[in-house]
């Protein structure tokens, strides 16, 4: 583990590195070393030689976003690391088994009757995984198969209710643009929110990951060797569910970061979930930084959902895991 060392502080760095750049960017230039002195200046005693508009730039506009970009990534990706190996399958995601369909409908309610989006979206996700969960237990148990299936059937269900509200609204665009995925409505209390619950699911992902380790070589091999299977489901689904409701409830629906991101890792450090979960949540982050960074600045003025980005990422390779895997069946 001591050499894996390496890629944890060189992820950290990049990761630094890219959220500091990332502040930088925008329609009122600021340089690298003028931002990194301003976010110091919250925390040692340097003299200032910035305008307050710089630092109100900084502070209260670029700096929360960045951030929740920064969170929602490491989410995201952890989450999908998680589903990964829980379900054995290189193309799982977080929202595999219906989270994004529970949190879309309680975007669509949110505008229609006017309620709090991240609230509501954050319960609705959380519901349908609760849901799914219970219509997958067979005699106590959760076969990852039925598991499967159930959330295709509830997230299908889900996803007819989102379109009906959609149909019948009469301002469709504002669903219709939080669908897409966004952090155009970043803020500091999104950020202490979200914060909380994604560090706190994180972590609970983080113990599991020796059992994981000895989950893939089978259950009923995990159990020989003492690993309670049913409570390592319960416990990584209801983690993953808890950072993936989080961090769809301030950003709306972004594709491909849970997938991709664990697989690039996986392909650079091995399937061992002590140092996976970490180089994907450093990763993640870094990822959706950059891809935040390139939705608000492409066609600037206007602004992109970063969701269009991830998805242009992320299509092509999911393709090339498509193929992949298929030459590997008839090989």
């Amino acid at each position: 583990m001591k050499l894996k060392i390496a890629p944890l502080l060189l992820l950290t760095l990049i990761l630094i590195t890219v959220l500091v750049a990332s502040i930088t960017i925008g329609t009122a230039h600021i340089s690298f070393l003028t931002a990194a002195k301003i976010m110091l200046a919250q925390i040692f005693s340097i003299e200032e030689n910035w305008s307050m508009a710089q630092e109100t730039i900084i502070l209260s506009i670029r700096l929360p976003r960045v951030l929740l970009a920064a969170l929602v990534g490491a989410a995201l990706a952890t989450a999908g690391c998680a589903m990964q190996g829980l379900l054995k399958n290189p193309m799982a995601d977080p929202y595999i088994i219906g989270m994004s369909s529970g949190a879309a409908l309680g975007a669509a309610l949110s505008f229609t009757l006017h309620l709090p989006t991240p609230l509501l979206s954050f319960i609705t996700a959380t519901i349908a995984i609760f849901v799914v969960y219970h219509i997958s237990k067979v005699g106590g148990r959760v076969p990852v198969a039925t598991l499967l299936l159930s959330g295709i059937a509830v997230g299908s269900f889900l996803a007819a209710l989102t379109s009906l509200i959609i149909y019948v609204a009469k301002s469709p665009h504002q669903i219709i643009f939080w669908l897409m995925g966004g952090l155009w409505t970043s803020d500091w209390p999104k950020v202490k929110i979200a914060s909380l619950m994604i560090f706190a699911g994180i972590i609970l992902l983080y113990r599991y990951s020796w059992n994981l380790n000895v989950m893939l070589l089978g259950e009923e091999q995990a159990q020989y060797l003492g690993v309670n299977t049913e409570r390592v489901k319960r416990g990584v689904l209801v983690s993953s569910s808890l950072i993936t409701a989080a961090a769809v409830s301030v950003s709306g629906i972004i594709g491909f970061v849970g997938l991709i991101i664990p697989h690039i890792m996986r392909i650079f450090t091995g399937p061992d979930h002590r140092i996976l979960f970490p180089t994907s949540t450093l990763a993640g982050a870094i990822f959706l930084v950059v891809t935040d960074t390139i939705s608000r600045t492409i066609l600037a003025p206007i602004e992109l959902p970063v969701g269009i980005i991830t998805a242009s990422f992320g299509a092509p390779f999911f393709i090339y895991l498509l193929r992949k895997r298929g030459k590997s069946i008839h090989a």
